[in-house]
């Protein structure tokens, strides 16, 4: 069984973004990237995320303006922010930090991001652009973590049958076209999907996004195939789980004092895969690399302008 580590392949991209802004600004008196998060009230799921998007910056040499409002702002007042920042000629990406509070439209409040600054991929521009394939196409951070981690191990794409387990829009929809791109045949299932475990069971590439802890056990998958876990659930920690904090937690991954799981059953369905990622540290680490990414191309893009 291959192991999809997304921190030894976070750290190789950090690594090479690190020389790339730096050769980039060498000689040059050109801005640093500079990345603005627009924070919505103070969930301590998103203060620990914009944290590690901070240190991820900072390790290569990047800049993460952090825009943080109170739950009750007004939405007439995040899109002025957000028009602001895209007359901001020092500000190269800009990201909402989801999920923000209801009342507010997420999807006009997105859209109001130039899509050249729009790092996550989100606007309704940059849907499009993946729907087309074009070029210019900014792929969410979370989809080209996953297409980063299948190249990385050499998972052939192209001809293969994959299936996506949730359509949601941040996720599913957009990797299931992304996939689409790379010549796979693709699937979508969600929960209206009948005989889910024989949907599943039909895939060289099993991608779970669903947002259901452990929904995925040995019944729903086959030897052979290659399954990449997305999903992100907490749970409390047990007592004995707390014991062995030290050893199964990093500070980096332990976004808060519950247990992170995903929706696959890891260890149930570990010895009969080929190929899976592990939660934590699979495609989480991966989302966050591949956020910068998408912030130093634009970048480049935006100084040669």
């Amino acid at each position: 069984m291959i192991l999809l580590d997304g921190k030894k392949l976070r750290d190789l991209t950090m690594d090479q973004l690190k020389s790339e802004v730096s050769d980039s600004l060498a000689g040059s008196a050109a801005p640093k990237p500079q990345l603005a998060i627009i924070q919505v009230g103070d969930l301590s799921e998103s203060n620990s995320y914009i944290s590690q998007k901070k240190l991820f910056a900072e390790k290569i040499g990047a800049i993460v303006l952090h825009k943080k409002f109170e739950a009750k702002v007004s939405e007439a007042d995040l899109i002025q922010e957000i028009n602001r920042l895209n007359l901001d000629n020092n500000i190269h990406g800009i990201i909402v930090q989801l999920p923000i509070p209801e009342g507010l439209s997420k999807h006009k409040i997105i859209d109001t991001i130039e899509p050249i600054k729009d790092v996550d991929g989100l606007t309704a521009i940059n849907l499009k652009k993946l729907s087309a394939n074009h070029a210019s196409m900014i792929l969410p951070a979370t989809v080209l973590g996953v297409l980063s981690i299948l190249k990385h191990y050499e998972i052939q794409i192209d001809g293969k049958k994959a299936v996506i387990v949730g359509r949601s829009m941040l996720v599913g929809k957009p990797l299931a076209l992304a996939l689409l791109n790379e010549n796979a045949t693709v699937t979508v299932c969600h929960r209206h999907t009948k005989n889910l475990k024989e949907e599943t069971k039909l895939a060289d590439i099993l991608i779970v996004a669903a947002g259901s802890a452990h929904l995925i056990t040995k019944d729903y998958v086959r030897k052979g195939q290659v399954v990449v876990d997305v999903g992100i659930n907490f749970g409390q920690k047990t007592e004995t789980d707390a014991k062995k904090t030290a050893t199964i937690y990093k500070p980096e991954n332990e976004i808060t004092k519950k247990k992170m799981v995903g929706d696959v059953d890891f260890e149930a369905v570990k010895d009969i895969v080929s190929a899976i990622s592990p939660v934590p540290g699979g495609i989480g680490p991966m989302t966050v690399a591949s956020l910068f990414q998408n912030l130093v191309r634009v970048w480049k893009t935006q100084s040669e302008a």
